[in-house]
């Protein structure tokens, strides 16, 4: 439980103060006035201020802001202070500001994968060695064993599963010859893939061609230089975030069932898990939540950074901006959809964790 409680601790408080680090920094780097810096809503638990900001921790953890001057159009400004003023930077540069907090999410994910690929070393794919085969399948009837190493398929060079997996898939039913070294001998086998119905990553069913073997059960990675890592890093981060976009797509498409959706508490139990695996596992984790959290706060919503984008891109259309009671309308529209979105989260996980069996009302 200890161990739960300080992990997500950690976790959530290094993604939020990263991303409100980025819309802060941004805001000084551009010429904006910054009065509070808090970790955290709600009343001030501890707090000091340097300067014109306020830096503190407050009640409630789950997130995080940054108050800048004249962020509110309606708020009264110095004359002297009128020029470092939010409300009065052009588009530009409020654009800018807003979508730092999400691209120092993202920059955090990279950060993380390159420390990771440079100190531990980067993945392999796992190689053509074959780890299991099935029973009744074409493999099997073939005369392929466990421990062969598929070297070529008709004469196309095999490094890696996945280009074992590529071609047998793609094989359309056609017969394959396989050239496999088993021991010290090479022998040529020929295996014709069978038709089959599979469920892809998010539970849709594919139809794809198998012969029934599964890769050899070997982790394998390699360290890499800086630029290297750095390269990988981001590779890893866009993967991320294309994996993301599809499964929020999916959820929306009804493909992946909306129980899937989940709370702090999700995050909370995993996180606990990640830290007994080791430090590797949960920077990892943090990483993937990272991406999720960039992401999320680009979403179109109202009190989101990607709500903010909205209306500032409405502002360009119109070349003025919206009214500051349809912006609150739409905050409390928006505020009012999250918290309905937290709850049915968190009655997911109370389901999934606690209550498998329901409420019993």
């Amino acid at each position: 439980m200890l161990t739960t409680a300080l992990s997500t601790i950690i976790v959530l408080g290094i993604l939020v103060f990263v991303h409100e680090l980025g819309h802060f920094l941004l805001a000084k780097r551009l010429g904006v006035g910054v009065l509070t810096f808090s970790l955290g809503f709600g009343p001030k638990l501890v707090g000091r201020k340097w300067g014109e900001t306020q830096y503190q921790i407050s009640v409630f953890p789950l997130g995080g802001f940054v108050k800048l001057i004249g962020e509110n159009p309606e708020e009264v400004v110095k004359e002297e202070d009128r020029h470092r003023s939010f409300s009065v930077a052009p588009i530009w540069k409020r654009a800018l500001i807003i979508g730092s907090g999400p691209f120092f999410n993202f920059f955090l994910a990279v950060a993380l994968f390159s420390l990771i690929n440079m100190f531990v070393g980067t993945p392999l794919p796992p190689s053509s060695k074959i780890g299991e085969v099935s029973p009744g399948l074409p493999a099997e009837s073939s005369g392929l064993k466990k421990g062969d190493i598929i070297l070529s398929i008709d004469g196309e060079a095999i490094e890696r599963w996945d280009d074992l997996s590529r071609i047998i898939r793609g094989s359309k039913g056609k017969t394959l010859l396989l050239k496999v070294k088993r021991e010290a001998v090479v022998l040529e086998i020929n295996v014709t893939p069978k038709p089959s119905t599979q469920k892809n990553l998010f539970g849709e069913e594919v139809q794809t061609f198998i012969i029934g073997i599964t890769p050899f059960d070997e982790v394998a990675v390699q360290k890499v230089n800086p630029i290297t890592a750095v390269g990988t890093g981001i590779l890893q981060t866009w993967n991320g975030i294309q994996l993301t976009v599809i499964g929020i797509v999916k959820i929306i498409q009804r493909v992946i069932p909306a129980k899937e959706i989940g709370s702090p508490i999700m995050i909370a139990k995993l996180a606990g898990e990640q830290a007994r695996k080791g430090i590797v596992s949960l920077a990892l984790f943090t990483a993937i939540i990272s991406i999720n959290l960039g992401l999320i706060n680009l979403f179109p919503i109202p009190i989101l950074d990607g709500g903010h984008f909205l209306f500032l891109g409405l502002e360009a259309i119109l070349r003025r901006p919206l009214s500051v009671k349809k912006m609150e309308i739409a905050q409390q529209v928006g505020l009012i959809f999250l918290i309905l979105l937290m709850l049915f989260a968190i009655y997911n996980d109370l389901i999934r964790y606690f209550f498998p069996a329901g409420f019993g009302f």
